[in-house]
Parts: structure tokens; sequence; C-alpha cells
């Protein structure tokens, strides 16, 4: 059984995850903790919990998901796991920061990457990989079908989808990610986005503007 733990971190109001599971083993998905009072939050929960960071996943590497990466991986001894397509954003990440005026020290340490189409393992747990570019080059989503739900980043919302007018984005292929990738997935899938409230796949077929 995975379980799922939300945050809301940063000025952007990013939504950062811990997946967990009865052997309190767990993975730190897209650390937006900016101020240090959220990484003290998001640790506070780790320690509460005993529980024992495994892996630390970036679904994508926009600063607003990569805030707290340098912080959470020198913490837990953990390299930073993401799609290679994605070595240029994270690599710009800083420099954004500084445009947006939340500078923040990036993480250099060392980088394995993720291939689509395979597994992330937590004890008897399994995450299937998804490639689902379009907001971002190498936008990663993370489906547990034992568990019913998925963390697509920032590929789909709540009636609405992830913007595509950022360097590396592509309209038309994040709508193909979306409905090859995720409305291919069961209707009652919930959606866990990198911002906003969770929602259900059938929901977001039913009812997003976008996606009509």
């Amino acid at each position: 059984m995975l379980y799922v733990k939300s945050f809301e971190f940063n000025p952007l109001q990013e939504n950062t995850y811990i997946l967990y599971n009865d052997i309190n083993d767990c993975i730190i998905i897209d650390p937006g903790c900016y101020f240090d009072s959220e990484k003290e939050e998001l640790y506070r929960f780790i320690h509460q919990n005993k529980l024992l960071p495994k892996f630390l996943l970036n679904t994508h590497c926009h600063l607003d998901h990569v805030f707290g990466n340098k912080d959470v991986a020198a913490k837990y001894n953990l390299p930073l796991h993401m799609h290679k397509n994605e070595i240029p954003v994270l690599e710009q990440a800083a420099a954004a920061g500084l445009m947006y005026n939340v500078p923040f020290d990036n993480y250099t340490g060392e980088q394995l990457y993720l291939q689509e189409n395979t597994t992330i393992s937590l004890g008897n747990d399994k995450l299937l990989i998804l490639l689902t570019p379009g907001h971002s080059p190498g936008s990663l989503s993370f489906y547990s079908s034992a568990n019913n739900f998925v963390i697509g980043g920032d590929v789909l919302f709540k009636n609405s989808i992830g913007r595509s007018d950022l360097p590396g984005g592509n309209h038309n292929q994040l709508i193909t990610s979306i409905k090859q990738q995720l409305f291919t997935l069961p209707d009652n899938t919930i959606v866990y986005s990198g911002h906003g409230p969770k929602t259900t796949i059938g929901q977001e077929k039913a009812t997003n503007p976008f996606l009509q």
C-alpha cells in the first residue's frame, strides 16, 4: 500500500509529494520547499512518521519543483532521478530563479536518468514511469495501478492543463501526452497535480474545457 502526503510550498504554490508504504520507506517527489520553514515542515513529517527516504524524483525541473533538491539530497544522501531531457531545464533553473526574484542554490549532484515504461519499486509497490512531455521536454508522470493514482507534475490539472509557452514546451505534444498517456488510465485514477487540488481522469475527460 502506498500513501500520499502533499505539501503546498513556495511563492508559486507548488505541490510537493511524499509517497510512503507500510514499512516506512518513502519517495520524495518535486521538493519545492523554498523557505526554511517549508524545509522544516517536510523534514518534520518524515521524522515524526519514522520514514526512510529511498528516492528523490523530479517530474520535471522547472524552478518551483526543484527549490529543495539540493537540501533534500544532502540531508538524506540521495541522488536525483529525472528524465535526461530535463538536463537543460535543470541547468537553467537558477537563472530562472533570479528572473522571478526567488534566488536559490541549485542541485549539482549526481543525476540518474529514468526511462519511460520502466518501474520504480518501493518495497512491494511499483510506480510505472510515463513520459508526458509538452509542458517540459522530459516531463514524467508516476502511475500506481495498485493504489489507483498518478503523480502528474504540471501536465494535467483540475479543469486545466499545463502551460506550454516556456522553453521546451509544445502545446500539441502536451495534448498528445494527456490523451495517449493519462486518458488511457482508468477513469477512477486520482490525479495528483503539481499545483492545485487533486482530480480524477474521468472528471477531466468529462469536464476539462481544454480537452473537449
